[in-house]
């Protein structure tokens, strides 16, 4: 049994930055805009084909979108979708409330913070 088998180690909260991905902020403010998303749809129980023709492009594109695959799309990109199904996308600066934590991008949507 190897040492480092139950090991546990703490998150730093960003998934893509516990891998190691470049621009790790950048991807977790994606996925949040993406979970959004597909709230939306499964609130308004569309087809990804409807939700597609919805917000303009391809249900292929859709589907690479809502699987995760979003590296294509900046986060411009991405909530633009969001204001094709009537959002809006408030953008609020404000002092970080917990100074003993990096500043961060959320994301809020429906009441529940992502």
């Amino acid at each position: 049994m190897s040492s480092h088998e139950n090991e546990v180690i703490e998150s730093c909260g960003n998934v893509f930055a516990d891998i190691g991905l470049p621009n790790p902020d950048e991807h977790l403010l994606k996925a949040d805009i993406v979970i959004q998303l597909k709230r939306l749809i499964a609130d308004r129980k569309l087809t990804q084909t409807k939700a597609a023709s919805l917000i303009g492009i391809a249900q292929s594109d859709l589907s690479n979108v809502l699987g995760g695959h979003f590296r294509g799309y900046s986060v411009e990109r991405l909530m633009r979708l969001m204001t094709a199904f009537d959002q809006d996308i408030e953008i609020r600066i404000r002092p970080r409330a917990d100074t003993t934590r990096p500043a961060h991008i959320s994301v809020t949507g429906f009441g529940v913070s992502v």
